[in-house]
C-alpha cells in the first residue's frame, strides 16, 4: 500500500493523470498500458490483453510464478532493489528492472527544534529466528549501549503505528537498524529523510527466506541497506564489529547528512519520474 500511495503522490506532484482500478477501461482499450502494483492476485482479476507493467510489491521470488511472462502480456517486472533484480534476472531476463518507490520528504522531515530525549532508536526488523538474534545480537547491543552510558528506545517492525515511529525519530539522535536484508527498506529511508543517521547491521551473505533457502534458492550477496552512501551512516556485519563501528559512528555523528541523500535520490518526484520512464520505454515500442 505504501508503494502505491507514494507513487500516486509523486504522480500528483508531477501533474500526471492516472486511473485507479479502471478494469472496464483497460478491457475496452486493450492497447493501453496496465500498471499493476501490489499483490499478485490482481494478475488473475481480469483477462489481460493489455501490455502490463507489474510491480513493485511482486512475488518474493520468480519460482512462485516461473511462467509469468509466457502466461500474461507482462512487459516489465519492477522490483525494489538491485540485488533482487539480479536474483530475478535468470527467470525474467531483461524484463526485470529496478524501481524504488519515493519517500515523502514533507511528511518525514528533519525537526531541528525538538529536544532529543534519547541517543539511539533501535529498529528491530529481524524476520527469522528472532529468539536467536535476540540473544546474539539485540541484547548484546543493548548492553553495549548501556555500558557506554547511551540512552535508547526501541521499536519492532509490525508492532507499531506510523506516528509512533515518527515520534521516536523526532526524539532520537541516531538509529540502529537491524534487518537480515531489505529489497528497498522504506522505514530506514524514512529515518534518513528525518535527518537521523543510521548504524546498520548489514550481514550480507545469502537471501534468507526460509520458504526458499537453502533447499530451493541460494542467492547472494544481499544487503539490508540497498540505497546508501557515506552520508547515511555506517554499517557492521556482526556484533563483533559493533563496538568499533559504534565508536566511529558516534564520533562522526555530526558529519553525516542522510536527508541530503534522500533528497538527491528518493523523493516522490524523482521516483515517480523514473516510473514514468519505465512505462515510456514500453509505449515507445
Amino acid at each position: 500500500m505504501r508503494v502505491f500511495l507514494n507513487l500516486c503522490a509523486g504522480l500528483d506532484i508531477l501533474g500526471i493523470p492516472y486511473r485507479i482500478n479502471g478494469y472496464r477501461h483497460v478491457e475496452r482499450h486493450p492497447d493501453e498500458l496496465a500498471c499493476i502494483i501490489g499483490k499478485p492476485h490482481v494478475l488473475n482479476k481480469a483477462r489481460w490483453r493489455n501490455p502490463i507493467v507489474f510491480g513493485a510489491a511482486v512475488y518474493s521470488h520468480p519460482l512462485r510464478d516461473p511462467d509469468l511472462l509466457k502466461r500474461l502480456p507482462v512487459r516489465k517486472v519492477l522490483v525494489p532493489g538491485e540485488w533482487m533484480r539480479e536474483m530475478c534476472e535468470p527467470y525474467y531476463g531483461e524484463a526485470v528492472v529496478t524501481w524504488p518507490t519515493g519517500i515523502d520528504t514533507e511528511s518525514w522531515t528533519w525537526d531541528r527544534d525538538t529536544p532529543k530525549t534519547s541517543d539511539f532508536l533501535i529498529y528491530d526488523k529481524v524476520h527469522w529466528e528472532h529468539e536467536k538474534f535476540e540473544a546474539r545480537l539485540i541484547e548484546p547491543i543493548r548492553q553495549e549501549l548501556g555500558r557506554r552510558g547511551f540512552t535508547h528506545s526501541e521499536i519492532r517492525y509490525g508492532f507499531y503505528e506510523e506516528e509512533t515511529f515518527r515520534e521516536k525519530l523526532r526524539n532520537c539522535k541516531a538509529m540502529i537498524f537491524l534487518c537480515e536484508h531489505e529489497t528497498q527498506g522504506i522505514a530506514y529511508q524514512q529515518a534518513l529523510a528525518c535527518g537521523v543517521p543510521i548504524l546498520a547491521w548489514d550481514r550480507g551473505g545469502y537471501w534468507q527466506d526460509p520458504e526458499f533457502y537453502p533447499h530451493r534458492v541460494k542467492f547472494g550477496p544481499v544487503t539490508s541497506v540497498p540505497y546508501w552512501d557515506e552520508r547515511c551512516g555506517r554499517k557492521f556485519a556482526h556484533f563483533g564489529e559493533f563496538p568499533e563501528q559504534l565508536s566511529e559512528f558516534w564520533a562522526n555523528l555530526q558529519n553525516y547528512s542522510p536527508r541530503d541523500y534522500i533528497l538527491q535520490n528518493l523523493t516522490l518526484e524523482i521516483c515517480a519520474r523514473k516510473y514514468l520512464d519505465h512505462t515510456q520505454t514500453i509505449n515507445d515500442r
